[in-house]
C-alpha cells in the first residue's frame, strides 16, 4: 500500500496495487471520493478530492510499527 498527498491540489490517493496499474473502472463512493478498479474488478486505489475538507484541516497518517519476526 502506498499513500500520496498533494497539498497544492489537496488530493489524497491510496494505492492498493502498484502505481503503474491501470484503472478500468472508477466508481464514485460519495462526492469527492472515488474508487478505482482493475479489469478483474479488484480495488487498486482510492482518490479523495479536497481531502482536507473531507478529512479535517490537517492530513496526518500514523502507521503501526512493524515488529521483528524471529
Amino acid at each position: 500500500m502506498k499513500i500520496e498527498y498533494d497539498p497544492e491540489r489537496d488530493l489524497l490517493y491510496i494505492y492498493f496495487a502498484e502505481p503503474e496499474k491501470k484503472s478500468a473502472e472508477t466508481i464514485t463512493i460519495k462526492p469527492g471520493v472515488h474508487a478505482d478498479f482493475d479489469k478483474d474488478g479488484k480495488l487498486i486505489g482510492i482518490e479523495v478530492i479536497d481531502a482536507s475538507e473531507l478529512m479535517g484541516k490537517k492530513i496526518e497518517f500514523a502507521l503501526p510499527e512493524r515488529t521483528a519476526v524471529a
